[in-house]
């Protein structure tokens, strides 16, 4: 194992709720819009993967074709997003989006030793920049060897682009990593890119399927009385991966 790769959003931390949900209730107050996505509400819209997509879902849910044609949806949809991801910064800068436990021991421990860090993500780099300066210090993005995002693989996650784009940009072998997802689409991505995956799910995951990951743990542990996965773990997951980066069963 010569590198970890990291999942942002979900993963790294609890950006869903805590962040992109509340940032689009900002910018659908600041448009005007009555719409408030509650937190129920928003774990059944996580279902469409990425903030924009998810947007011409709900507009397409509530809005009929006659008020609102195709164009003019991704019109509104562009700004709406593009609003959300200011407020989105603005709420990370304040503190109000945490990293999930055990993230930055595993990234210390990582870094003492040697092993390379990376990020595939497929929300924005503006966000993943933030949330990096702003949760583990102005000097944190230079930690990372590869940071792919958004603008990187378009398509999004169960597609494996982004893994290939961070591959790539990493020179190594599929095999030679280890990502973490909170997901099934993060997962399947992984997993078709050939790497080696553990999940750490959240309330929002807990019911997604996780067949072929190497383990599945509800957090990684901050030390306060939870057992901690560290890169002892790891390393003996990563050694009994299969080529295909499932979890070899004894």
């Amino acid at each position: 194992m010569h590198a970890l790769i990291f999942d942002i959003d979900g993963t790294f931390a609890d950006t869903e709720r805590d962040g992109h949900r509340v940032a689009f209730n900002l910018a659908f107050r600041e448009a005007g819009l009555d719409w408030r996505w509650d937190e129920v509400l928003y774990g059944e819209l996580l279902r469409v993967a990425g903030g924009r997509e998810r947007l011409l879902h709900w507009m397409r849910r509530i809005l009929p074709d006659d008020l609102l044609d195709g164009a003019a949806r991704e019109d509104v949809a562009r700004q709406l997003h593009a609003a959300k991801t200011r407020h989105y910064v603005e709420l990370v800068a304040r503190g109000c989006v945490a990293l999930r436990p055990g993230i930055a021991r595993l990234v210390e421990e990582a870094r003492t030793a040697g092993l390379r860090l990376a990020i595939a993500t497929t929300t924005s780099r503006a966000n993943v920049e933030a949330l990096l300066a702003h949760t583990l210090g102005p000097q944190a993005v230079d930690w990372f060897a590869a940071i792919a995002c958004g603008e990187d693989a378009p398509a999004k996650k169960p597609d494996p682009g982004v893994y290939a784009c961070v591959l790539r940009a990493l020179g190594l072998a599929a095999g030679q990593c280890l990502a973490l997802e909170d997901s099934g689409p993060g997962l399947a991505a992984a997993r078709a890119a050939g790497v080696p995956t553990v999940v750490t799910r959240n309330p929002y995951t807990h019911d997604h399927v996780f067949e072929g990951a190497l383990a599945v743990v509800d957090a990684l542990g901050d030390g306060a009385g939870a057992p901690c996965v560290g890169l002892d773990e790891l390393r003996r997951w990563h050694a009994a991966a299969r080529p295909d980066g499932a979890f070899l069963l004894h």
